[in-house]
């Protein structure tokens, strides 16, 4: 993820280009492009998160066809928990706050920033797991396996909530 910045760095067009060049429109240019690079990987994040509705939705109509309703508040709560953090992630407004005002952030303070996301990615590729482990229907603990998904949601919901402090840690150190 540490080359992320990089890479929309070479993606620049020639207007922007020209704009690094003019003295004080590169550190604004700058933090732009940080922003850029802080929204792209939550916009990724809350995409999987999508695909992860679409399996939970997929087992609740297998359990539908069954008819097993009286289990679907199982998946009718797992789906709002994740369309809730999948909702939190993709709009917080982390690029509106101090970390990209004019304040010095060193790239090591990034590097934990980009650590921080590329191990929640690792948490979404586990809950992912999961979610494909809740059983058909007739073929399991239905309950258990679903409660076990929602802690493991909950413990990620917790996780994002670090990612916050961990940037207000960057913008206090740097000021």
């Amino acid at each position: 993820m540490g080359n992320g910045y990089e890479a929309a760095q070479e993606q620049r067009n020639w207007l922007e280009r020209l704009g690094a060049r003019i003295p004080g429109f590169k550190g604004y240019q700058d933090r732009e492009l940080r922003r850029d690079v802080d929204r792209m990987p939550r916009e990724h994040i809350s995409r999987e998160f999508g695909g992860l509705k679409g399996s939970v939705r997929t087992r609740a109509r297998d359990y539908t066809d069954a008819g097993q309703i009286g289990l679907l508040h199982l998946f009718d709560r797992l789906d709002r928990k994740l369309d809730g953090l999948s909702q939190s992630i993709r709009f917080a407004d982390y690029g509106a706050s101090g970390l990209f005002d004019v304040v010095k952030i060193l790239d090591a303070e990034l590097e934990k920033l980009y650590e921080f996301d590329l191990t929640f990615l690792d948490d979404v590729a586990a809950l992912k797991g999961d979610i494909d482990s809740i059983p058909a229907p007739g073929d399991g603990d239905v309950q258990g396996t679903v409660g076990d998904v929602q802690s493991r949601l909950e413990a990620m919901e917790g996780r994002w909530n670090e990612r916050k402090v961990l940037i207000g840690n960057v913008v206090e150190s740097s000021s």
